[in-house]
């Protein structure tokens, strides 16, 4: 467990990301944990087949009891207004999940991300987002996998930029990259 000063006090909005297995969940979870304050975790999964239901229970187990776990898998905008009181800090897992949901539903990626921003600028709890970079590999051979590409990218892009900190996390080891 990394000992820099990552863990304790923990304000405004923080982005992690990191590839598939990175430890990325595990390193936001920490920061949450850290803070003191009621962890709140937002889940944009949704259970389509055993794999993916293995994946949240392992996350849930992993997390304990004294989560409050808000599934949201469309709504991330609503959840994140409606979840951020005093004393809680929000965790949302994850980023591409959502904008996979997004997709698959056929909405404006673009005006969905925008406002997701807005509520962002103006949230008055903690946030850390989890993400998975996905823009390190080959390009997908195919249209879809490269748009969903490019949409993690620029939402990744537009959230960091008005984020306070910006962490990469490979192989379990944070690289603190803003704030």
């Amino acid at each position: 467990m990394p000992t820099d000063t990552a863990f304790g006090a923990l304000a405004g909005v923080t982005l992690v990301l990191g590839g598939a297995r990175s430890g990325k969940s595990a390193f936001a979870e920490r920061l949450v944990e850290a803070s003191g304050l009621a962890p709140v975790y937002l889940a944009t999964g949704q259970v389509h087949d055993d794999e993916m239901r293995e994946r949240i229970d392992h996350h849930r187990a992993r997390r304990g009891p004294d989560w409050i776990t808000v599934e949201e898998p469309d709504d991330l905008e609503g959840a994140l207004a409606r979840e951020a009181q005093p004393g809680r800090a929000l965790l949302v897992d994850c980023l591409t999940l959502w904008v996979t949901n997004l997709m698959m539903a056929g909405a404006d990626i673009a005006a969905r991300s925008a406002r997701l921003c807005a509520v962002l600028d103006g949230i008055e709890s903690p946030v850390v987002l989890v993400s998975n970079e996905v823009g390190l590999g080959i390009v997908p051979e195919n249209a879809m996998a490269r748009a969903f590409r490019d949409h993690a990218g620029r939402l990744h892009q537009d959230i960091a930029a008005s984020a306070d900190t910006v962490y990469f996390v490979a192989a379990g080891l944070p690289l603190k990259m803003k704030g």
